[in-house]
């Protein structure tokens, strides 16, 4: 995609009717075309890169599988490690999404990465690594900051590692 196209998505997705829509459309589209092409593809990451998700329910404890966008971090916090960093902005919804709730109460995910299934430990996020990571995230995505702009709360940033299979 061009610059201009990425500076339109960008424009487009900030925007309080995308919040209203996209949460319906995109999940839904992404779960099944990466179903259809057996974990290689998602449609969202031809925009930014994208895991499918899979955490153990807070409540039910069944596994719930989420597609989302990610920021992948080159070695992550330890050389060879690899991490993701992944935002609950429930596109600028006034909610933590429920994904974010089920990494807090069961850590131990998985991943669904280039067409790979990654065990992961996910950890929220606070403080100073918390800000650095935010910087990070507003410098990769910046529609990040106008969904912080329209909630009250703090949007969570979870930094998820592989773990030894």
């Amino acid at each position: 995609m061009t610059a201009v196209g990425v500076r339109l998505v960008q424009k487009v997705s900030s925007t309080r009717g995308f919040a209203k829509v996209a949460p319906h459309v995109v999940p839904a589209m992404d779960r099944a075309v990466h179903r259809l092409t057996r974990g290689r593809v998602l449609l969202s990451a031809r925009l930014l890169p994208g895991v499918v998700l899979t955490t153990t329910g807070a409540r039910s404890g069944l596994a719930r599988r989420t597609p989302l966008a990610c920021m992948p971090e080159k070695g992550g916090q330890a050389a060879g490690m690899e991490s993701w960093l992944l935002v609950g902005s429930n596109f600028g919804r006034t909610d933590h999404p429920a994904w974010t709730a089920n990494l807090l109460a069961h850590p131990d995910a998985s991943v669904s990465w280039k067409g790979e299934d990654i065990p992961v430990t996910a950890r929220l996020l606070a403080g100073q690594e918390r800000a650095a990571a935010w910087r990070a995230l507003l410098e990769f995505w910046p529609p990040y900051a106008a969904y912080q702009a329209r909630v009250e709360r703090e949007i969570r940033v979870f930094r998820l590692t592989r773990r030894a299979s």
